[in-house]
């Protein structure tokens, strides 16, 4: 993959208001544009190399979909870690899965952060609970608001500092390190969209789907079929077993008038 020139102002202004916009729907809107398969093409579109953000985009997400926060316990942040690992890839030409291990430590750092920006903010949940009791919604708003705010502004700022003053250090670091270490970089990153897929399996699967995975590996595997195909298959499945739950689901006096209205009785 060849490094792209230096990264200009403009730039690391857009993915620094990109990366603000993704942060708050992390939180607050969910439409799901901070999931890396969105990030990735965007950061890319923006640095001037579409199809290059979109394969590291992919990579990313196949290592997060199945880091998913269980109560407590909160995965590396998904939204700078694909947006700083896109960038990495594309500015100093290194492969996605080399880029996976600069990625994840700033996620991990990034999520820190977070962790400690709600920590700190939790006080105000007294304040929200008083606003709730006075039904001043205005106040209630504010505060949401101020909250939305703040994250932006946390995640424009690292994004924007990473990605515009750091890609200089980033190359210079790149050219530096042996190539027995970048392959041992790349080889340890294509473990992880692995491991990722894993866990959400791990999540996932249960006895009566593992025919379907081994269809579908037998399918990519031994008859080399494309991913389009393969997924159109689950999908005939998905409508097969749809319908089938859902005919079985109707009651019996619901089956025996649908059944007289085909005879015409």
């Amino acid at each position: 993959m060849d490094a792209v020139a230096n990264v200009t102002l403009t730039q690391a202004l857009l993915i620094a208001l990109f990366a603000g916009i993704a942060g708050i729907d992390l939180f607050n809107v969910l439409t799901h544009i901070h999931r890396p398969i969105i990030t990735g093409p965007i950061v890319g579109l923006i640095l001037g190399e579409p199809q290059l953000g979109l394969v590291a985009g992919a990579t990313f997400e196949l290592m997060w979909m199945g880091l998913v926060p269980l109560a407590g316990a909160q995965p590396p942040n998904v939204v700078l870690g694909g947006i700083i690992g896109t960038a990495f890839a594309i500015v100093t030409g290194q492969t996605a899965e080399q880029a996976i291990l600069v990625a994840v430590p700033f996620a991990i750092f990034v999520q820190i952060c977070i962790t400690f920006l709600f920590t700190v903010f939790s006080p105000l949940m007294s304040t929200a609970d008083r606003y709730a009791k006075n039904l001043n919604f205005q106040g209630i708003a504010n505060l949401n608001y101020l909250g939305m705010a703040i994250l932006f502004v946390f995640y424009s700022v690292i994004a924007f500092s990473v990605i515009y003053l750091g890609a200089d250090a980033a190359k210079t670091l790149v050219q530096l390190i042996p190539a027995w270490i970048t392959d041992g970089l790349k080889f340890a990153g294509g473990l992880m969209p692995a491991i990722g897929f894993g866990i959400l399996l791990n999540i996932m699967l249960r006895k009566q789907y593992v025919a379907y995975f081994v269809l579908g590996f037998l399918l990519t595997a031994y008859f080399k079929q494309p991913l389009l195909a393969v997924a159109l298959v689950g999908l005939v499945f998905a409508l097969i077993e749809y319908f089938m739950r859902e005919h079985i689901g109707e009651s019996p006096a619901v089956v025996k008038v649908a059944h007289d209205e085909e005879e015409g009785i």
